[in-house]
């Protein structure tokens, strides 16, 4: 009887950690939820001063910054704050060799200076409703319809509903509003957002790289951290408040909320919340996921995109035009590596396949003494599902790591090339000159700013060499034939034949053809051949996994089904899923490893210890050199004189978190989240309350770069400090 006790008790501590940091919470359910245990740690606030939905709120200065970071609104005008590496794309794009926003930085002196940047967005949540009951009806409406039984799920068909749930005359009386409804638990509960969209936003600020980036890839992912990692944006509207087209009519937003700045700075064990975006979790991973994760996912990852990064780096290194066409790309690659790497660090190291086992093992005793045997069904199909598609996984794996995200001449587009050779066979002038227009605008659009062909071409003939000898012959794309039979598989002369034989392989060879265009010329082109070849691979491949794709959704769906009968419906978390989430807990260090000991916060201390002004990942401006030499920090300084740069705390993010508000107990703002520890990675899988910290922009060194670095004091002003 004693042992059984201590089992059930092992369990019950495995599945659910003995933290009140861990979670990723719905803000409308958080009186039901948390708002308890929040002020037993230290919040001021009452759930509706987070969420109202009848009034102002703090949710309402919380947005979305493109699609997939977080912002804050930080000033009666529509500035927002975010990180600079959510803004890294926008300000690369304004960068050249003559003004380079990514080593220099940039600051707006003026309004005037602004600048905008097409494409990108920043989204409120005007509303968050559950409607769970009514999208099952409809569901059940519309069964006849759902030949795969994939409705449930699916993106097209449940905003179709949110569209019918507000009616259109709602969206066109409302400029720039959008609805979206979101399964959560894998289609067990639904809810429905309203949002307003902004589209005219322009860049306001950033520091330079050597600030936004300090540390680059060697500290992406580690504490202690010395980055000072922000970028500044301001929302634009019509002259009403509606979102608009960007126009130089347009003005400042005057938003609902914006949020209070403190300068008070953290101590150890203080309460700090996050609102934000987070991405995806696997919180539900079945023990054969999470195997499945490791072994194939991570694995390949890692080992592809290592020998990418080695290719580019090697290049940028070189020579400084490289460096700025590549920059954003290298930034991007290495962020999923390191990633992939910590994942499977935390897997081994909590054992987090014995966790998943556990949390099965209890539910299959549960459903066998409530007789609710389905349950077992699916575990027991989820297994067998992960076990049968494990090669072809490894294959789509390393096809898309390996060469359609590897190598950047195996995305150019074919379908104009093709229809032109159509043409030209049926001599179809009026269609020729079209798509004569449209292969030119592709390849202007491939051959762009940030393209380097010798790039394409080293990182090409390493990523082809790792492919063809992880992946067997018979298992190669098509277009392989001629790597092994007309080269013999030298893989450096395949590469060549298929840039230095294609029409957009450089601009001569794109001009020869345009002035005497020939059918057999397209049809024989290697690169478009390529390309063509590649992704008729993906689509098989993707085929023959998609049939594992329905019984595997409903497995997984009936799988959260029984937890959330086991545990309540109110006793979870639901998966990120990029929904407006809050999460909480304390600022901390931690302990790593035997015999180390991280404090919560860093200096600028830090930064000068770290300085290499020969390796780009560490230079330190000399102007930031020259304000810590004089110790001008100004009203920034930690009482015993040193200069905050960063703080840790025990916050549950993931990716999309990027760029959330951290807030005190008041809901003031007290830095901005930035990245999170390498050893707490994993808590995308299960959180890990001794070494999950996220990494946080002390809000005191954005000030002090803003003000003391960059002399920007209209911003200072405007943020009424």
């Amino acid at each position: 009887m004693k042992r059984s006790l201590v089992c059930l008790f092992l369990s019950f501590m495995l599945f659910y950690p003995l933290s009140a940091d861990e979670g990723m919470w719905m803000l409308h359910l958080l009186r039901q939820q948390k708002l308890a245990e929040m002020q037993q740690l230290g919040l001021k606030l009452d759930d509706v001063d987070i969420y109202n939905p009848d009034g102002s709120s703090l949710k309402d200065a919380v947005v979305q910054f493109g699609r997939g970071c977080t912002g804050e609104v930080i000033s009666p005008y529509g500035l927002v704050l975010t990180n600079h590496h959510c803004g890294y794309g926008q300000i690369q794009q304004h960068s050249t060799l003559e003004s380079n926003y990514l080593e220099e930085g940039f600051w707006a002196m003026t309004p005037e200076e602004e600048l905008p940047n097409p494409g990108l967005t920043v989204t409120f949540i005007e509303g968050i409703e559950e409607v769970t009951g009514w999208v099952k009806e409809c569901l059940e409406r519309d069964r006849e319809d759902d030949t795969e039984g994939l409705f449930y799920l699916s993106p097209s068909y449940l905003n179709r509903l949110a569209r019918q749930k507000v009616g259109e005359k709602f969206l066109a009386d409302h400029p720039g509003m959008e609805v979206e409804i979101k399964p959560f638990f894998d289609g067990n509960q639904y809810y429905l957002f309203t949002k307003k969209v902004y589209s005219d936003i322009r860049l306001v600020g950033a520091p330079p790289s050597s600030i936004g980036k300090f540390g680059a890839d060697t500290d992406n992912w580690m504490w202690p951290r010395h980055t000072g990692d922000f970028s500044l944006f301001r929302i634009y509207a019509d002259k009403d408040g509606n979102p608009a087209p960007y126009a130089a009519t347009n003005v400042p937003l005057r938003p609902k909320r914006w949020l209070t700045l403190s300068t008070v700075g953290v101590e150890e064990g203080d309460f700090a919340m996050m609102l934000g975006f987070p991405g995806t979790t696997n919180t539900y991973y079945t023990s054969w996921e999470v195997a499945e994760r490791r072994d194939i996912d991570n694995a390949v990852r890692i080992a592809m995109r290592e020998i990418r990064q080695e290719t580019m780096l090697e290049e940028m290194l070189r020579d400084p035009a490289v460096k700025i066409q590549y920059a954003s790309k290298y930034s991007g690659s290495t962020n999923g590596y390191k990633n992939a790497i910590g994942s499977s660090w935390a897997i081994d190291m909590r054992n987090f396949e014995k966790q998943k086992s556990v949390m099965q093992e209890r539910l299959l005793e549960w459903a066998a003494k409530n007789n609710q045997m389905q349950y077992g069904d699916a575990l027991a199909e989820i297994e067998r599902i992960v076990t049968e598609r494990a090669s072809l996984r490894y294959r789509s794996w390393m096809l898309t790591e390996g060469i359609r995200q590897g190598i950047e001449f195996a995305a150019v587009p074919t379908a104009s090339a093709e229809a032109l050779a159509v043409a030209l066979s049926e001599n179809d002038q009026e269609r020729i000159e079209e798509l004569i227009d449209q292969l030119t605008d592709e390849f202007h659009q491939f051959n762009n700013k940030d393209y380097n062909r010798e790039v394409d071409r080293k990182v090409a003939r390493a990523m082809l060499k790792a492919y063809t000898d992880g992946v067997q012959q018979e298992h190669q794309p098509a277009i392989f034939t001629i790597l092994h039979d007309r080269f013999a598989g030298d893989i450096d002369r395949f590469v060549d034949y298929i840039l230095d034989y294609s029409l957009f392989g450089n601009e001569e060879m794109l001009q020869h053809f345009l002035d005497d265009p020939a059918e057999e010329v397209l049809r024989n082109d290697p690169l478009f051949g390529f390309a063509r070849s590649v992704r008729e691979e993906s689509r098989r491949l993707h085929s023959e996994l998609a049939g594992f794709d329905t019984p595997f959704r409903l497995a997984r769906r009936t799988w959260l089904e029984g937890l959330l009968a086991m545990e309540g419906e109110h006793a979870l978390f639901p998966d990120a899923n990029l929904s407006l989430r809050l999460t909480y807990g304390q600022v901390k260090g931690y302990r790593p490893r035997d015999g180390v000991v991280y404090s919560h916060q860093t200096t600028l201390d830090g930064v000068m210890e770290k300085e290499d002004p020969d390796n780009w990942e560490f230079v330190v401006p000399e102007k930031l050199k020259q304000l810590y030499r004089e110790g001008d920090f100004g009203r920034y300084a930690l009482p015993d004189g040193r200069m905050p740069v960063a703080f840790a705390a025990t916050t549950h993010t993931t990716g999309g978190n990027s760029g959330s508000p951290v807030l005190n107990g008041r809901g003031e703002l007290i830095g901005i989240n930035f990245d999170r520890n390498w050893e707490g990675v994993g808590g995308d899988i299960a959180y890990l309350p001794d070494y999950q910290r996220s990494i946080i922009v002390d809000i005191r060194y954005v000030l002090f770069v803003i003000e003391k670095y960059a002399g920007a004091h209209r911003l200072i002003e405007e943020m009424g400090l």
